[in-house]
């Protein structure tokens, strides 16, 4: 199993002032503790589920150039980008760039969108759900025909791209992976099935009963069930001195029986940076070898 770290809030003690020197520091532990993933939210008002809409949020890309410049082995992506923030010829390019300049370290985390307060607030486009899930599909077949080099017009109901232009390609090979977030067990589990490396699910007693629904999708769609790999989001609190390491450890045994290969998600107290170091020393070496 491995372990990924995600940045949800960038509300640090020191404010607008410190934050490069705060992320600067987190990149950097979380890539020298073995991370293997290092991700921000793709969002722009911070989410209630985190805290109030007023702390701080970082644009998701500009914010994974700078981490890749901190860093040097961790994957780079967002958990998870909202499909109706950027045009997908937009979003294929910008996943390149990352990738080309990370040297290869990108991948494509992407779901259909949710957040209707921040759309509103700033004047966002965002359709009804069921529109928005063909636009996730459109967006998934272009980002993958121009990281294929295949120029030719894309004439989709929602998106016309007369030359998919993709220059330079990235250097993943044959594209940078792509991760797509949700449970939803009617389209975005049979969108996994159909063009995803990797779904994401949050941790929890409905895991299994996801996972199966994928394999029903795989079957249907050709797709080889094991060719896709399986994660969670799983927020991780090691406590004061590393006193819920034993219960994460259970969770994250639990979740590797049933086949799940990557756990990511937020650090409590991130910024302090000691919880990095107890992941890193006590959790990480432990599920390696699962």
């Amino acid at each position: 199993m491995r372990i990924g770290v995600q940045i949800p809030d960038f509300t640090f003690p020191g404010g607008p002032a410190t934050l490069a020197t705060d992320l600067t520091n987190i990149a950097r532990t979380a890539d020298d503790a073995g991370f293997e993933f290092l991700a921000v939210m793709d969002h722009l008002f911070q989410i209630r589920a985190i805290g109030p809409s007023e702390h701080d949020m970082l644009e998701a890309y500009t914010t994974l150039g700078y981490l890749a410049a901190q860093t040097s082995r961790v994957k780079l992506l967002t958990v998870m980008t909202a499909v109706s923030y950027r045009d997908p010829g937009l979003l294929a390019k910008t996943v390149t760039t990352l990738d080309v300049l990370s040297g290869g370290r990108a991948w494509l985390g992407i779901g259909a969108a949710w957040n209707e307060e921040e759309s509103r607030g700033l004047g966002l486009f965002f359709p009804p759900t069921a529109e928005r899930f063909e636009r996730l599909e459109e967006a998934l077949r272009i980002c993958l025909q121009m990281w294929d080099g295949d120029e030719s017009p894309f004439h989709g109901t929602h998106y016309t791209l007369e030359r998919p232009l993709n220059v330079p390609q990235s250097l993943s090979r044959p594209h940078p992976p792509i991760m797509i977030g949700g449970g939803g067990e009617k389209k975005t589990l049979r969108l996994v099935a159909r063009y995803a490396d990797a779904c994401n699910l949050f941790a929890g007693p409905e895991v299994p009963r996801k996972l199966e629904i994928l394999r029903e999708h795989c079957e249907t769609e050709g797709r080889d069930y094991d060719s896709i790999e399986k994660t969670v989001y799983y927020p991780f609190d090691p406590g004061t001195d590393g006193d819920q390491v034993d219960k994460i450890l259970a969770d994250l045994r639990g979740l590797a029986d049933l086949g799940v290969s990557t756990a990511l998600g937020g650090v409590r107290d991130v910024h302090t940076l000691r919880p990095l170091e107890l992941i890193g020393e006590r959790i990480i070496p432990e599920v390696a070898a699962w």
